[in-house]
């Protein structure tokens, strides 16, 4: 028994439900799937309604803007059953397979089950800074993820087990994005057993350059915030410890200051049609340092 859980926010969410209900139908399990807009007041909810008619299936829109954090919170709650699959709703499960590779892993001995990114070879130069970063770094495969297990944390696509789900989530108390780096040293924290498997989906939704940016420099600051408030004990979060270096070191301000001097040239960089990942980890270094 599995609940799917899509939180919305002003996408299309029919053809993923669509698909999923499909394979769900095929496989004689017993599911559900329900999603969730968080107050988009989108004219897409009109076909988003759609979803209602499909079995087992429910779209809810929210009157009132929550949050990712909370919207997750929303769909656990509302769900009935004990395992729950997240996913996003700008993604497509690239396996036929898709589900039946999840429910093969219910099981063993594992709570959390991530199934991992991938994208599609193409893109425009408006978008072309969030594809290469998430050509390099997040499409990674599971025998790599699980070297560095709880680094590798991307809550896009994942089954958990619902309790650990709840009593994991509720420690998020800041709803703005970023909180993966949260939720894995969340996960580490509480030495939650997890399992990093192949069975992607697909980024359809691929934020443009200066959004990606901006999303980027929120992330940073939810990072910044939940360290200096001693919320991120045990991570495997990569930037947060070159951060801590560098303070120890005393080039912290240095390389704000650097950082500050360069940001027009750095940011036509990272919005132009080439942009380097080596100058983006500085800018997202040099940005935490001036925090």
């Amino acid at each position: 028994m599995i609940s799917i859980l899509i939180p919305c926010h002003n996408y299309n969410a029919l053809p993923l439900v669509t698909r999923l209900e499909k394979e769900a139908l095929s496989l004689g399990i017993v599911y559900e799937i329900i999603c969730i807009d968080d107050a988009s007041f989108s004219e897409k909810n009109t076909t988003n309604q759609k979803i209602n008619i499909l079995t087992n299936s429910k779209f809810y829109e929210s009157q009132k803007n929550i949050g990712r954090v909370k919207n997750r919170q929303l769909l656990a709650k509302k769900a009935q059953y004990n395992w729950l699959l997240f996913i996003d709703v700008d993604t497509n499960p690239r396996l036929d397979n898709f589900l039946s590779t999840y429910l093969k892993q219910i099981n063993n001995k594992d709570k959390v089950y991530f199934g991992g990114f991938s994208y599609k070879s193409n893109s425009d130069n408006k978008n072309k800074l969030r594809f290469k970063f998430g050509k390099k770094r997040e499409e990674i495969n599971s025998e790599i993820r699980t070297k560095n297990k709880y680094k590798y944390i991307i809550s896009s696509n994942f089954l958990i087990d619902k309790n650990i789900f709840t009593t994991i989530n509720s420690k998020i108390n800041f709803n703005s994005y970023g909180m993966d780096y949260y939720f894995g040293s969340l996960l580490k924290k509480y030495k939650i057993s997890l399992k990093h498997i192949d069975n992607e989906v697909i980024h359809l939704g691929i934020d443009e350059n200066d959004k990606f940016l901006s999303k980027t420099n929120e992330a940073l600051k939810s990072l910044i915030n939940l360290h200096r408030k001693g919320s991120i004990v045990k991570h495997d979060i990569t930037i947060l410890k070159y951060y801590k270096l560098l303070k120890l070191l005393l080039l912290k301000k240095m390389i704000g200051y650097i950082g500050l001097l360069l940001s027009k040239n750095i940011e036509s960089n990272l919005t132009g049609n080439n942009p380097n990942l080596i100058i983006f980890d500085f800018y997202r270094i040099s940005y935490l340092c001036r925090l």
